[in-house]
């Protein structure tokens, strides 16, 4: 990636130990991706299949159902979901120890935490990686102009809107795998992305500037659950990621004259970090997609945008209201018994409608200037599938006064 795009990754000695704890649990879960998923998705299913009476499996078994070939098929494509994860640890490695790891060389962790993520790491592994689909797919472009267009437009009319040749500076929390941060910075924003997940910014910073070409890996995101397909052919579909080599487009534009921006991630708790004197008034615009409803505060949320906004700033919303930690507060015991440290973990929640929340934006202080309901919004949505699970989502934007 060129340079004054180009994120470094997570540098610098790391004193906390849960955070070393977090970011090698979050590297050994993309190993134990593989191993965790064969045996949920296949080997479960074999014994189940074999349990059934001999005349039945062996129906099964046979044309037109050939089910031992598709457990074979599904396993091919949990192997080929890996190559993508194990990509991601070996780019990340050097970052976080003295290993460099050689081509076809063994993925070796230290030895105090190979083995140590539990099931709720390897399900966030899992969850990253059918990510891809979404962010870096061809077609997941359908996806990401629900969800990132009405952003992008919105913020080109403010850039025409003040007229000025300065780039505006983009603030992104919940930044992800760090689509719609490259895609600004390709339109010439300077911006920021913020995110908490260490799955998400080891894989961000994979595809962001060491993935060597387009269509590099191959993702198989429906293989995980057997339910409402179509076609055995729909189950075990794969896409190629990424879509687009980010230093590749960068370049064009280059060669193409048109203007390009800057940008940068941060790995950080979105609370902790932008309320701090540092980030007072120092972004034009804050684009959040679906990010407000992981706040279990959403006043300290947009208490914390409100301040790091430049008089006159913007803040752009488009996601839903699937509120995080209901049911869940923060410091409340996980699956695996641990507790939850995601996000800030401050005492209490609450869960608003949609009608409370922009009440609640004007009470801080923004000031209401768009706002549209009801937009369509598929996440990671198989458009074959049986179901159709689809957000309507709430589109607005909001300014702080002068």
């Amino acid at each position: 990636m060129a340079e004054e795009a180009q994120w470094e990754g997570i540098e610098g000695a790391i004193e906390d130990p849960e955070e070393v704890r977090v970011i090698f649990a979050a590297l050994d879960s993309f190993l134990q991706y593989s191993k965790a998923t064969h045996y949920t998705c296949t080997h479960q299913r074999r014994q189940a299949f074999y349990a059934l009476p001999e005349v039945h499996w062996k129906r099964l078994a046979a044309a037109p159902f050939n089910y031992l070939e598709t457990l074979d098929k599904v396993d091919d494509a949990i192997d080929t979901n890996a190559e993508l994860a194990k990509a991601i640890v070996r780019a990340s490695l050097p970052a976080f120890t003295n290993v460099q790891p050689q081509p076809g060389q063994e993925h070796v962790l230290p030895p105090q935490w190979a083995g140590r993520s539990k099931h709720s790491d390897i399900d966030k592994a899992r969850s990253t990686l059918r990510q891809f689909y979404r962010d870096w797919s061809a077609e997941g472009a359908v996806e990401r102009e629900a969800c990132y267009g009405p952003v992008m437009r919105a913020l080109q009319e403010e850039r025409t809107k003040r007229g000025s040749s300065d780039p505006l500076q983009v603030l992104v929390p919940g930044a992800g795998l760090g689509r719609l941060v490259f895609d600004l910075c390709l339109n010439g924003y300077q911006v920021e992305g913020n995110e908490i997940s260490y799955h998400q910014l080891l894989a961000s910073a994979y595809i962001l500037n060491l993935c060597p070409a387009a269509g590099q890996h191959t993702i198989h995101p429906w293989i995980h659950t057997f339910s409402n397909h179509q076609t055995r052919a729909n189950h075990l579909r794969g896409y190629a990621v990424p879509d687009i080599h980010c230093a590749t487009e960068l370049e064009r534009a280059h060669q193409e004259n048109r203007t390009t921006g800057s940008m940068a991630m941060s790995a950080a708790d979105f609370l902790c970090l932008y309320s701090d004197p540092d980030h007072k008034e120092s972004y034009d615009a804050v684009a959040t997609v679906f990010f407000l409803d992981t706040a279990p505060n959403l006043i300290r949320y947009l208490e914390t945008i409100f301040w790091c906004l430049r008089p006159g700033g913007i803040l752009i919303n488009n996601g839903p209201l699937l509120w995080h930690f209901e049911n869940n507060a923060p410091g409340s015991r996980d699956a695996d018994g641990d507790t939850d440290t995601s996000g800030i973990a401050d005492p209490g929640n609450f869960e608003l409608t949609d009608d409370e929340v922009m009440a609640l934006v004007e009470s801080i202080g923004f000031q209401v200037e768009k706002r549209e309901t009801g937009l369509y919004a598929p996440y990671i949505h198989d458009p074959d599938s049986m179901l159709s699970t689809t957000y309507r989502t709430s589109f607005w934007v909001a300014r702080k006064p002068l």
